[in-house]
């Protein structure tokens, strides 16, 4: 045993290390199949055990129990009841023709369930493989004669419960008749035990096949196992070999590295030092680029309400020349005056904290936001002949940033009129505004017949500084701010496309579609607070 031990050891302790790997996993995956298809078959014949066992056995013990329950309490106790003149003639008829029935029924069943052969081809096969099967409690000669009596005393009741006269009966035929019962039940508790025993063997010999297959998986595990140990020891010894040799070339790869290492020591410092420089350079421009991008942002967005300033300073000129400036009208244009100051005002504000991360939000109403907006670009959309339909059915609050929401119109509204002013006819300039709501979210749809945006400049509109104005007229940054609000500042979406819509008298026109997005209330930042 030794010697043939030592000898397998020596066997694969000779093969080449791809070959060890390569049949350690054959092994590996070879026992887990072999396993696999053990666990199964035994599986199986449980399954197989339980099905048999209940189909042929344990429901034909209960078709017999069934017959044998329906002679004795439906007809012979029915019989000793009418006899005892407790039930009537007429319902002693009923009763003993529907348990006829049954009987009729039942032994049928028994009959085809009997005959029909469950048992499948892997549990035959193993049964004659392995197991040599004692077949000395399976006598079918006296099972068929079992079968054959009780057929004739079933003939033989049933012609005696035709031949009875129910109005006129002999003691002594309820007597014979109730005999043939008795003598029909001792038959069937017969055919009864019969089944019951044939159950009770076949149940062991689907434990001797449980057995068998249990010790070949406990063969299979203990052959794996012992392989694997083997070759597992002898992958082990050549990897600490390689270890060993690929430790010294580590050693004296280190040797240089740290030569290697010293030299580009005393060049990254002389680097880091010129790199300090650079760096101050560098960040003292990024502040100069920052400062003159919030200057241009600033420009942008007090062009329009110094637009409108500049209309107001002139109608009170021209009102004057006129001589019909009167008190109400300076109460008037003071008041629009003074509320496009105060949005220049907020605009400051914003900008100074527009990348601030302590900004709050505040509750408003989304009507009120979009008027405000409309009512600021009044006199340069009055001016170019534009009109302004706003579409709410209901006013809904929400809780943003209103100055920057507001912006953010306003920069749409301003691209709007730009296109409107070079594409459309004075009489025919409509911007359309439609807000919705869809469970906690706000959807606002800004359209213009302005004629749609260039397929080739649709992708781009949101990018920084890209415009298609001359750049006295624009500067590239409206619709990229307000891309950032709405989708940094406010968890929102905003897109844009083209679509053909009845905007105006039935007529189709080509415009441009915003779309914007957002959460109507903080509950995604109350939550972060909370945590």
């Amino acid at each position: 045993m030794k010697n043939s031990f030592k000898n397998l050891f020596l066997f694969f302790d000779n093969l080449k290390f791809n070959y060890k790997t390569a049949f350690l996993m054959f092994i590996i995956a070879g026992g887990m199949i072999c396993i696999i298809i053990l666990s199964q078959i035994s599986i199986f014949a449980i399954k197989q055990d339980f099905d048999v066992l209940f189909d042929k056995r344990t429901k034909s013990l209960m078709q017999l129990e069934n017959v044998k329950d329906t002679y004795k309490v439906n007809i012979e106790n029915t019989l000793s009841d009418f006899q005892k003149k407790q039930i009537s003639n007429h319902q002693v008829k009923q009763i003993i023709e529907l348990a006829q029935e049954i009987i009729d029924k039942n032994w049928r069943l028994y009959k085809i369930q009997i005959q029909v052969k469950n048992e499948n081809l892997l549990t035959k096969f193993i049964k004659t493989t392995f197991i040599q099967e004692d077949n000395y409690y399976e006598n079918s000669t006296l099972k068929n004669s079992i079968i054959k009596n009780i057929d004739s005393k079933m003939k033989v009741i049933e012609n005696s419960i035709n031949n009875i006269s129910f109005s006129n009966t002999k003691e002594d035929e309820y007597t014979n008749l109730n005999l043939e019962i008795n003598s029909i039940s001792i038959y069937l508790t017969s055919l009864i035990n019969y089944d019951l025993s044939l159950a009770i063997n076949e149940k062991r010999s689907t434990d001797k096949i449980f057995n068998i297959i249990l010790i070949f998986s406990i063969i299979s595990i203990f052959i794996v196992f012992l392989f694997s140990v083997i070759l597992s020891i002898l992958i082990i010894n050549n990897f600490k070999q390689l270890h060993n040799s690929l430790e010294e070339k580590v050693n004296e790869k280190t040797k240089e590295l740290q030569e290697l290492n010293n030299y580009l020591e005393i060049k990254i410092s002389k680097e880091v030092t010129q790199n300090r420089k650079k760096d101050i350079i560098m960040f003292q421009q990024a502040r100069f680029a920052s400062l003159g991008e919030m200057l241009n942002n600033i420009a942008h967005q007090w062009r329009q309400p110094l637009g409108s300033i500049t209309m107001i300073i002139q109608s009170f000129q021209t009102k004057m020349l006129l001589g019909k400036l009167t008190q109400n009208f300076m109460d008037e244009k003071v008041q629009d005056a003074l509320l496009l100051a105060n949005n220049m005002s907020n605009t400051l504000d914003d900008f100074k904290n527009f990348f601030s991360p302590n900004k709050i939000k505040s509750e408003f109403y989304i009507k009120d936001c979009i008027e405000q907006s409309i009512e600021l670009s009044k006199y340069l959309l009055n001016q170019e002949n534009i009109e302004v339909k706003l579409f709410i059915r209901k006013d809904i609050k929400i809780n943003s940033f209103y100055n920057e929401l507001s912006h953010v119109f306003l920069n749409i509204i301003s691209n709007s009129k730009d296109a409107l002013c070079s594409n459309v006819h004075k009489n025919d300039r409509i911007i359309k505004i439609i807000v919705s709501k869809y469970k906690n979210y706000l959807t606002i749809n800004m359209l213009d017949n302005g004629g749609g945006i260039p397929k080739e400049i649709l992708p781009k509109i949101f990018e920084p500084y890209y415009t298609t104005k001359y750049k006295s007229a624009g500067t590239g940054i409206g619709l990229y701010m307000t891309k950032q609000i709405i989708e940094k500042h406010m968890d929102g979406v905003i897109s844009c496309k083209n679509v053909s819509h009845k905007i105006k008298d039935k007529r189709v026109f080509n415009c441009s579609l915003f779309t914007i997005k957002i959460p109507i209330s903080n509950e995604k930042s109350k939550d972060e607070n909370a945590e």
